[in-house]
């Protein structure tokens, strides 16, 4: 069983760029909804990474990311609704909760909440599309030299989890093969095992890089890293996003006001940042059909 995040070498103009292009691309998108709460720059940075993910063959991690993203955002909206006691437009007066008091909701906060759980969604899509489309490998060879030890304990997560998840997926049909006359396995007998499983890998693991000398510290010699032909026309639409979205930050543009009443920019400028965002995110990929 392989996780929809998990990374699978596919062919492609994403999926063959260098960590450095690719990372700097992805996250110049979630950088934009991180400096925006504007609802137009959010959607046109959603369609980015949406526009990124479907040529990158990441249809399954968006998938996935959009169902945990809405689930956290209804959660967002619910909060921001009840805990923000802000807002013209009273929708419902007059909520009774014993630990709060009485509380009111207004139209206001829940258009918040939305614009929260927007930037949730987007941020999502655009860190499980790197997690499908980016080599990890490349990416922990970037951090090598800032932090060896660091980048050696995140590859050893990124290789162990999948085959955690492989081995509670085959723990389970063990299970289920058993026959109608066993006695049910629980969840927490399933769990015992696969901490068990788990343990005994790691010490397969450890022995392992002991005898390879990663007790006296990391190789300092790592492998020469080929570059790719597409990685200037993604580093440069993720510098070209950064740089705009920072100016335009700086500028007040694509402002967001929900309080007293709801305030949304869509003069000009604004609309046209928006919509340049998923015309950059698709550059890269015309650049290399020519």
């Amino acid at each position: 069983m392989i996780s929809a995040l998990a990374y699978t070498p596919r062919r492609g103009p994403l999926n063959e760029s260098g960590a450095l292009a690719a990372s700097v691309y992805l996250g110049s998108f979630a950088l934009v909804a991180l400096l925006f709460s504007n609802p137009v720059v959010l959607a046109g940075a959603g369609v980015a990474v949406l526009i990124a993910g479907i040529v990158a063959h990441a249809t399954a991690a968006l998938r996935l990311s959009v169902k945990w993203g809405l689930a956290l955002g209804l959660v967002l909206v619910a909060i921001n609704g009840l805990v923000s006691q802000r807002g013209d437009t009273i929708l419902i007066h007059g909520i009774t909760l014993p630990p709060l008091g009485t509380l009111d909701v207004s139209a206001e906060a829940l258009a918040e909440g939305a614009v929260l759980a927007l930037r949730v969604v987007v941020v999502m899509m655009a860190f499980s599309v790197h997690a499908a489309a980016v080599d990890p490998d490349g990416v922990f060879r970037l951090l090598r030299p800032f932090a060896s030890r660091s980048a050696l304990t995140a590859a050893l997560i990124a290789r162990m989890v999948p085959l955690a998840a492989a081995d509670h997926g085959r723990i389970r049909e063990a299970a289920a093969l058993r026959g109608p006359g066993a006695a049910p396995v629980g969840r927490a007998a399933i769990a015992r095992r696969l901490l068990g499983g788990s343990l005994d890998r790691s010490v397969d693991v450890a022995a392992t890089l002991e005898l390879r000398g990663y007790a006296r510290g990391a190789p300092r010699t790592p492998g020469r890293v080929r570059g790719s032909r597409h990685d200037l026309a993604f580093l440069g639409v993720g510098v070209t996003v950064i740089a705009v979205a920072i100016a335009a930050r700086v500028m007040g543009f694509a402002g967001f006001d929900p309080y007293p009443t709801l305030a949304v920019a869509t003069d000009p400028l604004s609309l046209a940042l928006a919509a340049v965002l998923p015309l950059l995110a698709a550059a890269p990929f015309i650049h290399a059909d020519d």
